[in-house]
């Protein structure tokens, strides 16, 4: 059987389905020596933000992170309802396809940042 670009044979593919075995149907550690296994979170272990946008940015800036994070390059030059179908197939949250869906139908966007500027210029 012709397997194209894999790295591994067929028998290790087999090995290492069966040494995975244990761990997929027994839902938990399979390891031996406890210190293999990762450390639980510890209560005084500082807290995770909901989303990636670090502390400190001003919000314009946050902004166009989040966009440029779901849309990406590729997208552009686009209008509206491209913009929408982009974040919709990145699982952008639905607050941030709200705003998008907001701006104009008829415009065509060729960056992030001529988006932000629309959604500055809406709410303003």
């Amino acid at each position: 059987m012709q397997r194209g670009s894999d790295r591994l044979s067929v028998y290790r593919d087999d090995e290492m389905k069966h040494e995975l075995q244990g761990l997929i149907r027994s839902g938990h550690s399979t390891r031996v020596a406890e210190w293999f296994d990762p450390e639980p979170l510890a209560d005084d272990d500082p807290a995770v933000a909901a989303h990636p946008v670090p502390t400190g940015m001003r919000s314009e800036d946050a902004l166009r992170f989040e966009l440029a994070r779901h849309l990406g390059r590729k997208v552009f030059p686009a209008k509206r309802s491209a913009l929408v179908r982009e974040m919709v197939g990145q699982h952008a949250p639905d607050a941030l396809i709200d705003q998008v869906r907001a701006l104009p139908a008829d415009t065509t966007f060729h960056t992030v940042q001529e988006v932000v500027d629309a959604l500055r210029r809406r709410a303003a």
